[in-house]
């Protein structure tokens, strides 16, 4: 596993550290776990963007409008 040192302002260190203290959990693996969140939100967007005009393209504009493609 690589390590990735990195700069945060003292009050989100504080809050990481009130975080890992309630759940039990190590700062790594909450940090470790909203990267992976972060990550897979952003490809997400990616994705939906580079989709987008092809939807729009066949009248599929709203979410509902996906649920029906989709059944």
């Amino acid at each position: 596993m690589a390590t990735l040192t990195i700069r945060l302002p003292e009050r989100l260190k504080a809050e990481i550290d009130a975080l890992s203290r309630a759940q039990r959990k190590a700062v790594s693996d909450i940090v470790r776990e909203s990267l992976h969140r972060h990550v897979a939100v952003e490809r997400f967007r990616q994705a939906r963007k580079a989709i987008l005009p092809f939807a729009e393209a066949q009248g599929i504009l709203t979410d509902e409008d996906v649920f029906k493609a989709l059944k």
